[in-house]
């Protein structure tokens, strides 16, 4: 079972806009340390470099249980892999004020390659967040009534 590492309090703290799928660059013992799920997304966040790429910063990756020497450093920059449009579509999107670009979920694809699913948000205010909290306790409490 390929583990699927889910930035929940990316969904709490952001209004997501825009969702883009992104391969990418890894060593061969952050692979490995993916696959046993010792993956943090909380405090991670993307940036787009003056170079034209993608840029993973804050995603910690804990050390390959079984790595020797040659182990990666845990919270080092990864590189993101999108088609060329599809970087100047997000920069694009960036330049509006108040978006940020986080990343949502990280998992395999059928063929093994690691994916990460990254968002355009922007930030809720805490009136908000107290909002949605209270939208998803009214559904909850509806479904449980109607069960009943």
């Amino acid at each position: 079972m390929n583990p699927v590492i889910d930035n929940r309090k990316a969904r709490y703290a952001y209004e997501i806009q825009d969702k883009f799928h992104a391969g990418l660059q890894l060593t061969g013992t952050e692979v490995k340390a993916i696959r046993e799920g010792k993956v943090s997304l909380a405090e991670s966040y993307v940036v787009v470099s003056s170079s034209g790429e993608l840029w993973v910063k804050g995603m910690h990756i804990s050390e390959f249980s079984h790595g020797s020497y040659a182990n990666h450093p845990p919270l080092r920059e990864r590189k993101l892999l999108l088609k060329k449009r599809e970087i100047e579509k997000i920069a694009k999107k960036l330049n509006d004020k108040g978006l940020t670009l986080i990343p949502l979920k990280m998992y395999f694809s059928d063929k093994g390659w690691c994916k990460m699913d990254i968002a355009i948000a922007k930030g809720k205010h805490l009136h908000d967040k107290r909002q949605s909290i209270r939208n998803r306790e009214d559904a909850r409490d509806l479904r449980e009534a109607k069960r009943i």
